[in-house]
């Protein structure tokens, strides 16, 4: 046996995907697959991969697995892959369509080998976030510096190659839409080695990483926006495929959707989503990117219904568009927000798209109007609005001739001399912009000159392209300091621009992927933030800490960060009906000398924002609280100045309040 690169596959398997394009019937094709694997089998030497590695990381396994010897007597097929990579992501419903087919006892077994791109991405429990976030069921290798990457000579994300029971490389797929050969090969594969008897039916030792996740409010939330009045804010709730619509204080007013993956139109109870990213809401409207349905939903607060309004529920390759909404195929929508034509009566009339699977910006016509550069367009319409389709860091006064890189974040600024849209290109790590008057693309910071460069990334604050960023998933715009906010995803920072001067500069977190809410912006952390979106006013910022699974709130007058508690009235989260009264207080109760006294940690916590409380008593054994007597807890500020006092009559020995809208920013402790 010799170790060799994916080069020694290319000759045979060239000649057989040229027979099968004359091929017409299923039967005619597998009966190709079948003389092609006889002849590779009986080569003098096997074209074999080299060991995975003992020293290398594994995941959703119960410990390291060795190809020649765990994977023996079965046929195996190794996912190269990135978890960036929007292309790669398209890969994944035809692994969880295979898998769901064919099991370890049937003799298949897939392995991912995460061979990273950016540096973050080698990070081992980034990759486990990746795993859960995209519900990734089988064995995961980190093979961080590449080498079996190098070895095998892969050259590009996605690569599949499908292994024989000996290790024995059999076939190559590169890219992504390749589900029926895939399929084909993988099913004649099986055949043909069981006919041998050289498939073994052992299992595998699988330990999904996911069955350790404890429950939490939130899942992988992906972008975050608030309602013009600042009272709403609007959460996709990613990995609990579901919406959610919040007070200000994250008080839950509605559920829609969730908590498991579907397409499903129709009341807020029955609707369903698949990986919600982008959200915009106007009035009691809300439209969502339903990234991994490859839809555009439009969500009713009034009616409480969810329905469709582009995209067909399936990827789509078009690349210009031009059909009505719910006719005209899509591929990953990954953010929305409002815009004006150029030619409309009425203000937000366009919602835009960025369109990550087609590296390109969309347009929707919510009503009657006319693109830059382009004709009067009728309401529902859905198209292309920049970008070729090629996945490119290229400028151009041409929006057509643009190229992006996976476009995943959207803001808008209207207001003269701005007028364009921003745009939060990932692959490339940079900021661009999108003229609304003519269509321009321009370059904002990150990236560099060349193109074809997709891998001009790292953390540098500068100007223009000496900045630096990795993998950016969202921007927003600051109407009243004129400054752009950006989620610097995989470098775990929160970044402010001045369009002006193309400056960029650091505005919190500390580059560490972890979750500390500091004392001021630069001492909290962040884990690949993925949206954020500033209030009306300007004062406060919205964060999608996506891997800590928060919202976490700045204070931008402050410069004090904070937590969003998820509360959920049903849950009993918020103290709706308590038999509690609140009592004037003007200094604090006497307690007798001999009572313990239990000092907490200070709080620091932004203005305007909530504080969350939970009190749980311990008892002596056949004790309970007597519920004739005054039982009491009060919260004082900083100096022991009273801020509430609350007596009860209750026999339960722990429960939760939440104080909303603080008054002041000083430690609170109880």
């Amino acid at each position: 046996m010799a170790a060799a690169g994916l080069a020694g596959l290319l000759p045979a398997q060239t000649q057989l995907e040229y027979a099968l394009l004359d091929a017409d019937t299923a039967q005619e094709k597998e009966n190709l697959v079948y003389q092609y694997l006889k002849k590779m089998d009986s080569r003098e030497r096997d074209l074999t991969v080299p060991e995975l590695g003992g020293d290398l990381q594994w995941l959703n396994t119960e410990g390291p697995i060795s190809l020649h010897k765990d994977l023996c007597g079965k046929v195996v097929v190794l996912d190269f892959f990135t978890y960036c990579c929007i292309n790669c992501l398209h890969l994944l419903p035809d692994l969880h369509a295979l898998e769901h087919q064919y099991s370890d006892k049937d003799g298949l077994i897939i392995v991912g080998v995460h061979s990273a791109k950016f540096p973050n991405e080698k990070v081992l429990d980034n990759i486990k976030s990746a795993i859960l976030r995209y519900n990734i069921v089988h064995p995961v290798v980190n093979d961080a510096d590449a080498t079996l990457w190098h070895e095998l000579e892969v050259s590009c994300w996605p690569t599949l190659v499908i292994l024989g029971p000996r290790g024995n490389m059999l076939f190559s797929l590169v890219g992504e839409g390749h589900r029926e050969k895939l399929f084909l090969f993988t099913s004649v594969t099986l055949k043909f080695y069981k006919e041998r008897g050289q498939i073994k039916d052992n299992n595998i030792g699988i330990k999904l990483y996911r069955d350790s996740l404890p429950p939490s409010p939130l899942l992988f939330p992906g972008k975050v926006t608030v309602d013009h009045s600042g009272e709403r804010l609007v959460i996709a709730d990613t990995g609990h495929h579901r919406i959610l619509v919040t007070r200000k204080n994250g008080q839950i007013l509605h559920t829609i959707g969730g908590p498991n993956s579907g397409r499903r139109d129709g009341r807020f109870s029955e609707a369903a989503f698949n990986s919600p990213q982008g959200i915009a809401i106007k009035n009691n409207v809300i439209y969502v990117a339903d990234t991994e349905n490859h839809l555009i939903r439009k969500i009713d607060l009034e009616l409480e219904v969810v329905t469709t309004v582009a995209g067909i529920g399936i990827q789509g390759v078009d690349k210009e568009g031009g059909a009505k909404g719910e006719e005209q195929p899509i591929s990953s929508p990954w953010d929305v927000v409002f815009g004006n034509s150029i030619s409309g009566t009425q203000e937000d009339d366009v919602l835009w798209i960025a369109m990550a699977g087609t590296h390109q910006i969309w347009a929707l016509m919510l009503e009657d109007g006319k693109l830059p550069k382009g004709s009067d367009l009728k309401k529902g319409v859905c198209l292309r609005f920049a970008g070729s389709g090629n996945e490119e860091n290229r400028n151009n006064a041409y929006p057509h001739k643009a190229g992006f890189a996976q476009p995943s974040g959207l803001s808008l600024a209207s207001e003269e001399p701005w007028n364009c849209l921003f745009v939060a290109d990932s692959e490339s790590s940079t900021v661009r912009t999108i003229s609304l008057k003519d269509g321009a693309v321009k370059h904002l910071v990150g990236g560099e000159r060349d193109p074809l460069n997709l891998f001009a990334f790292g953390d540098v604050d500068g100007a223009g392209i000496n900045a630096k960023l990795q993998h950016p998933l969202g921007v927003t715009w600051d109407k009243k300091r004129k400054l752009l906010y950006v989620a610097d995803s995989y470098n775990h920072k929160i970044k402010v621009v001045d369009p002006k001067m193309k400056n960029c500069a650091t505005l919190a977190g500390t580059g560490e992927a972890s979750d500390i809410t500091g004392s001021s912006f630069t001492q909290s952390t962040f884990n690949e933030p993925g949206g954020l979106c500033v209030e009306e006013n300007g004062r406060l910022m919205y964060v999608a800490d996506t891997n800590n699974h928060q919202i976490k709130v700045l204070d931008l007058e402050t410069k004090i960060l904070s937590m969003l508690p998820i509360l959920n009235p049903e849950a009993g989260d918020v103290p709706d009906n308590l038999p509690v009264q609140k009592e004037k207080m003007t200094s604090l109760p006497k307690l007798p000398k001999s009572a313990p006294n239990v000092q907490l940690p200070s709080l620091t916590v932004a203005p305007g924002q909530t504080i969350q409380f939970l009190l749980k008593l311990t008892l002596p054994p056949d004790s309970t609280l007597n519920e004739e007597a005054p039982n009491s807890w009060f919260i004082t500020a900083e100096g022991k100045v009273p801020v509430l006092f609350y007596q009860w009559n209750r026999r339960r020995c722990d429960t939760k309040w939440v104080i909303s809208r603080c008054a002041c920013s000083t430690g609170i402790s109880a």
